[in-house]
Parts: structure tokens; sequence; C-alpha cells
């Protein structure tokens, strides 16, 4: 892969060639795509979407927005700081095209801003019960009428794929979506390929699945601008990570590792103990502790820190990148940043302490409990309705339900897959709050 061509301006539907030298500095394309994404509603709805405590009125406790926001500041420092090294390796990159440092920042970051965005109502819990449903639950009679890659798009329901979907879908006199270059798209894709075959290797690239069939020739279009390596043979299709893809996923990682573990802190279920414990084997070449033995809150001792940590995984994750630049634009990199990193036994000491006290809490548990019966019961309601309209079979009930469809979602789809998919859609752009309220009025509860 070439740096020239993996940072690609090009937007859905252009006609010419955007060259980086032609760019307007004060309005550059890559921050073009941050400002698209940030004034989305599908971005909006993440301020009540979980990211660790379902349906928590807590004012300190991390949502999918405040998340996102910060993996999106981690996420340009990466780019930055990357991108200056880069810059310097590659001189023609500024010279001959007119890249500069901030590009990289500004890509990753508009990327990193919107990794979140096609995650469903109750956090990666709201993933598995749309996948259930049609997997265990009363959806599974629509098997047959569905291709193997169709099916297991449902089944396996996968943000990631969700959310790319939700920036690039087109509907009528809104083409292509929100118009992202193909750079953003490229670094947004941390799994370049279909539901099937499920992990097909160890690669990292293979963990999971980035697009749903109704989308496979318009990433396939992507890939080709980016020169993206193809990794599938057939009718598979796969690529190897862009990759700037690696650094937005390395924000994400430091961001949930050390962010949930604060959320945890302060909702008193880890002890400040811990924190010390921890967080010094990050920061110990770092830590001022005449400093730090002057702060007399939690709150301030914690967010120091905090701040020192992240800049410790940053500058590791960076150093990891530039190492392997080689092996990771001939697509021979099948790892994260963060597993080879010298921290990551830290990190992983910290997130087995979170998933113990913070994922598995009981109050995690129930409020994921209430979340499964809330999104089954949508999506059967919205199902059943949408397909008895279709089939001229729909009741006054089913067009009651209908109307409770948002304007954008009323609209018709020919094929069964297109229809089941444009629910999951509707589900999942739905916040926490509204998934509750919707469940109440269908099922007459409180």
């Amino acid at each position: 892969m070439q740096w020239e061509q993996l940072l690609s301006l090009k937007r859905q539907g252009d006609t010419s060639k955007r060259l980086r030298r032609e760019q307007d500095d004060t309005r550059l394309g890559f921050e073009v795509d941050y400002d698209r994404i940030i004034f989305s509603s599908a971005f909006r709805s993440l301020q009540d979407k979980t990211q660790v405590i379902p349906l928590s009125k807590t004012d300190f406790v991390h949502t999918r927005l405040t998340h996102s926001l910060e993996v999106s500041v981690v996420g340009r420092s990466l780019g930055r700081l990357v991108g200056k090294k880069i810059i310097e390796k590659h001189p023609y990159l500024s010279e001959v095209h007119g890249y500069q440092m901030n590009d990289f920042g500004a890509i990753v970051a508009a990327a990193a801003l919107s990794h979140d965005i096609g995650n469903p109502p109750f956090g990666h819990s709201g993933e598995k019960a749309i996948g259930e449903y049609f997997k265990t639950g009363r959806g599974q009679h629509y098997k047959e009428q569905l291709t193997d890659k169709q099916w297991q798009d449902l089944i396996d329901f996968e943000g990631n794929a969700n959310g790319f979907n939700l920036l690039t879908a087109s509907r009528p006199g809104v083409d292509g979506g929100l118009r992202l270059t193909y750079a953003t798209l490229g670094a947004f894709m941390k799994y370049p390929k279909e539901s099937l075959p499920k992990k097909p290797t160890a690669n990292i690239s293979d963990k999971k699945y980035g697009f749903f069939q109704c989308d496979k020739e318009f990433v396939q279009d992507v890939a080709k601008e980016l020169g993206l390596i193809p990794n599938k043979t057939g009718e598979d299709i796969g690529f190897e990570r862009h990759p700037l893809a690696y650094l937005v996923e390395a924000a994400d990682d430091i961001c949930y590792t050390i962010m949930d573990f604060e959320d945890g802190i302060n909702l008193g279920v880890i002890q400040e103990e811990f924190a010390l414990e921890y967080l010094i084997k990050l920061v110990k070449d770092s830590i001022d502790a005449a400093k730090y033995n002057t702060l007399t809150t939690k709150e301030d001792r914690l967010g120091y820190l905090r701040a020192l940590a992240i800049g410790s995984l940053i500058n590791d994750a960076v150093n990891v990148f530039l190492e392997n630049e080689e092996a990771i634009l001939q697509g021979k990199y099948p790892y994260a940043l963060t597993d080879q990193g010298k921290y990551t036994a830290q990190m992983n000491d910290i997130i087995k302490l979170s998933i113990k006290n913070i994922y598995q809490s009981r109050e995690v548990v129930e409020k994921e409990v209430i979340g499964y019966r809330i999104i089954a019961t949508l999506l059967d309601t919205f199902c059943t309705a949408y397909n008895n309209k279709f089939d001229g079979a729909s009741g006054n009930y089913d067009n009651l339900v209908l109307k409770l469809l948002p304007e954008k979602f009323v609209t018709e789809k020919m094929s069964l897959y297109d229809r089941l998919l444009h629910i999951c859609h509707f589900v999942s752009t739905l916040t926490d709050g509204k998934a509750v309220m919707l469940y109440n009025t269908i099922t007459g509860a409180k």
C-alpha cells in the first residue's frame, strides 16, 4: 500500500480528482469529515447510549458520546505523532502532494469520532440482543429465505458494519450518506471483511466483520481507490487494514482501558487504592510524586494519573506503529498495536479488574437483561408490521406501529433482507431512553 493513495480525499460520487495541494487549509477535506460526523443525528444520539453502565444517571459515568470525543482526541494525537515521522521519512508526500502532519491527525480523529456510531442501545449487549432475536428468538423463521451471508449479518449483528452503513448509506436526495473522504472511511474500517467466513484467521482484521452485504459493492470501490490489499479468495471479500485503522483501534483501546477503570473507581466498585497500584506501572517514568501528594481530592488524583497514563500509552502505540510501518503497509501486521507494546501486560491487568468489578457487576447485568427484553420486543413488533405491510397482510395494529417510525425510516424495501436490516438500523439508532419509551408504549407499561 502507498501513503499517497491511502490518503485519498475522494468522496462518493466524485467525478474529478481531489488533490491535497489544491485544498483550502482553512477548510481541509478531512476536517470537513469531522464536522459532518459531529453534526449528524446518529452521532448526537450517542449522548444517551451506554458506554459501561446502562441507563446510568450518574453524571461522571461515560456515555458513548463522551467516550467517542475522548477517543477522537487521543486519535488526533496518535495521528499527528505518526504523521510527523511519516512525512519526515517520505518527504515526497509533502513536497509533491502537499500532505502535512496534521492530515494524519485529522483522518484518525474523524474515524475515531465515529467509531461507535453504529452501536445500538445498551452497549455491546445490544448487539448480542439483535443477533439473538434472529438466531434463537422469534426471528428464526426468516432464515430459509436468506443467503448464508445475509443471515450471518443478522445473527452476528455488528456495530462496526452498522456504523459504516450509517455513514455511507444513500436515501432520496442524500447520496452517499455523509459523503466522507475515502481515507476516513478506510481508517474507520477496523475489520474490512464480510460476516462470512467467520474468523478465518488469527489476523486482527478478521476478528469481526466490518460491512453488510448491502454495502459490499461500495466497500470494494473504497478499497480499490485506497489500494487496500485483498486477502480473501473466490467469492469472499476482505482486505488488509488501512494503516490508520490501527491508530483508531489503539485510541479506542487506550480510552476504554483507562476511562472505564476510572468510571469504576468513581462508582465505588473499584477501590481508589487500586488506581495507584495499577496505574503507577504506566506512569512510573513520568509521575511527579511531590505534585501527586499535594492533590487532596480523589478526582484530582485520578485525573493526574489518567493524563500521565494516556500519554504513556500514546507514545508506546506510536513507537510500535513506526517500528512496524513497512509490515503494516505490506499487510503483514496481524496484531493490535496495544497487544505488542511495552505496557500490554499492565493494560490486560486493568481490563481483567474492570471485567470483574464493572462489566460483570450486578447493576450492569440487571440492566442488560432489561435491554435484551426491550430490543427483542421492538424488533419483533416492527419487523412483523413492516413485513406484513409489504405482503399486503397488515392489520390496523401494524399500521399504527409503523406510524411510530421516524420519517426517514418510512420507505419501502423490496427484499426481505433489506427490510429486516432496515428495522435493525432503526432499532440501532435509538438511544437507551428512547428504546425504553417505545417499549413502554408497545407493551402498555408505565
